[in-house]
């Protein structure tokens, strides 16, 4: 569920995406469900930022990332041609869990580092499984040691 807070947690990592035809629709807009899409490409190069091979550990660890619950507020529409930074922040750590807080923000065409207009945000959780099972297991080791990491350096792997 989205809450409002004080102060929302700085972003982990930051990822660029240019909107595409095929990420419209009809009227040169964003299809909503794209903002998911959007929202999973950052949160994958999030891990590999992090040094974290998805199908490594899917191989040797048996387990995978699962999406067990997503909520998107939003707020504007993207168009055509803008060139959007969708953020990763963790807002919480679970056993088996991530509950991360992502925003899809369009970029200033004057200033392209500047934070520009929130667009959409989204409070996702993502679940650890046992890959055969898809039941939940706990995260690996490595997988908190690697998000501590992250989030402790102050561009935490940003991808500007």
């Amino acid at each position: 569920m989205l809450t409002k807070t004080a102060s929302p947690p700085a972003p982990a990592f930051l990822w660029p995406v240019r909107v595409y035809w095929e990420d419209t629709d009809a009227g040169g807009v964003v299809y909503y469900a794209n903002y998911l899409k959007f929202c999973e490409r950052a949160r994958s190069e999030w891990l590999r930022s992090l040094g974290l091979d998805q199908q490594a550990m899917a191989a040797r660890d048996q387990v995978l990332f699962v999406v067990s619950s997503a909520q998107v507020r939003y707020a504007a529409p993207a168009r055509l041609d803008d060139l959007l930074e969708v953020s990763v922040a963790i807002t919480q750590t679970g056993g088996a869990s991530l509950d991360l807080l992502q925003e899809v923000r369009r970029r200033p065409p004057a200033d392209p580092a500047a934070s520009g207009a929130l667009l959409a945000s989204a409070q996702v959780r993502v679940a650890c499984v046992q890959a055969g099972s898809f039941r939940p297991v706990r995260l690996p080791a490595a997988v908190l040691e690697a998000v501590a990491r992250g989030c402790a350096s102050p561009a935490g792997g940003s991808a500007k």
